[in-house]
């Protein structure tokens, strides 16, 4: 990446993979304002996670799909937990393997796995869509879930092309953690200290808007937002943006959905201005 951010504040909403790229904001010269949104712990109760993994190495899966690189790490904490990790990998290794964007994909890789199909559309939709395409008459399909999310559509979008699937969440998320950091960062827009808010998931954009109604700070998200440009990772983010009336003002060339792109993008597009901290 040739451009820099240097002098550049950016505001970040920590999530799962947010250590990252804060890590990389920071190797080109930002400021980062990281703001925890909510803790991840696991599935509390993790007698179905563990029936789960149970059923996946006994009968192993004919297609799985990995909606977050989240989940399969939960996932393989249980089973280093219940010391049948290596007996699951293998397991794991057997079935059609489709990944919901690049995240699982690396989480695949992490224990020596490869996705066979990763969607272009990091969308439960786009999940459906690739797996309109093939033959799931008779499947077993092992559906790893994410928290907070009505995944009724996409179950059902595999169902009706035969398959009996097997769901399982293995995480929650806290959705009181740190109320408090989200105010702070709503502050700090709206008095148009932040150069740019750089957006990965779209649950980041709900709980952003979700805190500000229960806190009485949602004219006042307006305000920042208006005053801060929005920088959005990919398709998901934006289309979560415009359904509540905002836009994506940074976007990451050749759809390119990654973070370094996304990165290489802000500094594009913030470069044409000073930091505004060198103008107060």
């Amino acid at each position: 990446m040739a451009e820099r951010l240097n002098g550049y504040r950016i505001l970040i909403l920590e999530t799962r993979e947010e250590a990252q790229f804060s890590r990389l904001l920071a190797e080109q010269g930002a400021d980062v304002l990281q703001c925890p949104m909510f803790a991840i712990h696991d599935a509390p109760d993790s007698a179905p996670v563990e029936a789960w993994i149970a059923r996946c190495i006994e009968k192993p899966f004919d297609d799985l799909v990995l909606m977050t690189g989240e989940g399969l790490r939960r996932l393989m904490k249980v089973a280093r937990r219940i010391d049948v990790d290596r007996d699951f990998v293998r397991a794991l290794g057997k079935p059609r393997k489709f990944a919901r964007g690049p995240k699982p994909g690396r989480a695949l890789r992490e224990i020596g796995l490869e996705p066979q199909a990763t969607t272009e559309k990091p969308t439960s939709e786009g999940v459906a869509e690739i797996l309109a395409r093939i033959d799931l008459i008779g499947h077993r399909v092992g559906l790893q879930l994410y928290p907070d999310k009505d995944h009724s559509a996409l179950i059902g979008a595999i169902t009706a092309q035969g398959a009996e699937v097997d769901a399982v969440t293995p995480y929650v998320y806290d959705a009181q953690a740190a109320d408090a950091n989200i105010v702070t960062a709503i502050e700090e827009m709206a008095e148009g200290r932040i150069d740019a808010i750089a957006l990965t998931n779209l649950g980041q954009i709900r709980r952003l808007i979700e805190v500000a109604r229960a806190k009485g700070a949602e004219g006042r998200l307006r305000e920042g937002f208006a005053k801060t440009p929005i920088a959005s990772v990919g398709p998901a983010v934006s289309d979560e943006l415009k359904s509540h009336g905002l836009r994506a003002d940074i976007y990451p060339a050749n759809d390119a959905f990654f973070m370094k792109p996304l990165i290489s993008a802000m500094a594009t597009a913030l470069g044409k201005n000073p930091p505004r901290s060198a103008a107060r």
